[in-house]
């Protein structure tokens, strides 16, 4: 369970029930997946939480997760999906910083369905942290060697425009960025 702590310390769900929410309680419980290891163990947290219920129908009333698991429709006001265990364990296991995935979906998106193939790509085209598209520009095209070391200090580059036009094969989100 520690593995998952990374990915999931920030979920938490306020598990109520349509039933009670109907008859006008929000009688619920907030829940942190990092308590738990699997989905199961989870399911029948809040099976236990309403146990004066036959066969509840949760209702998530409130949910706190990054955005990246809110985008890919792992959690909703009345669903969470089996597979967020499975997927953060994956997420965890990527060496990725969970920072880094969140920028690649923000500049990108996610158009795989199957999160192995998501990091992939993430891994594939993740270019690294830069302060600013001068940075990145200046870093990218010194460390390929385009820019040779030892350039005359007479010969001025301007970065601004440089970077206008590197820029066009690259994206950006919160600092990261990553090849088109």
């Amino acid at each position: 369970m520690a593995n998952l702590q990374n990915c999931l310390d920030n979920c938490s769900i306020y598990v109520g029930s349509y039933k009670k929410y109907n008859e006008g309680s929000i009688f619920g419980e907030w829940l942190n997946l990092s308590d738990y290891s699997d989905y199961n163990e989870l399911y029948e947290a809040m099976k236990e939480l309403h146990n004066d219920e036959g066969d509840p129908e949760f209702m998530f009333q409130d949910y706190e997760f990054p955005k990246f698991f809110i985008n890919q429709g792992l959690i909703s006001e009345c669903h969470i999906s089996e597979d967020i265990y499975e997927i953060a364990e994956k997420i965890n296991d990527s060496g990725l910083e969970f920072e880094i995935i969140e920028a690649y979906v923000d500049c990108i998106g996610s158009y795989c369905k199957d999160i192995e193939e998501l990091l992939d790509k993430v891994s594939d085209s993740y270019s690294g942290e830069f302060n600013s598209d001068e940075d990145f520009t200046q870093g990218m095209l010194e460390q390929d060697g385009s820019i040779p070391e030892n350039l005359p200090s007479y010969i001025f580059i301007d970065w601004e425009k440089t970077a206008y036009n590197f820029m066009f094969d690259f994206s950006c989100s919160n600092g990261h960025y990553f090849r088109n």
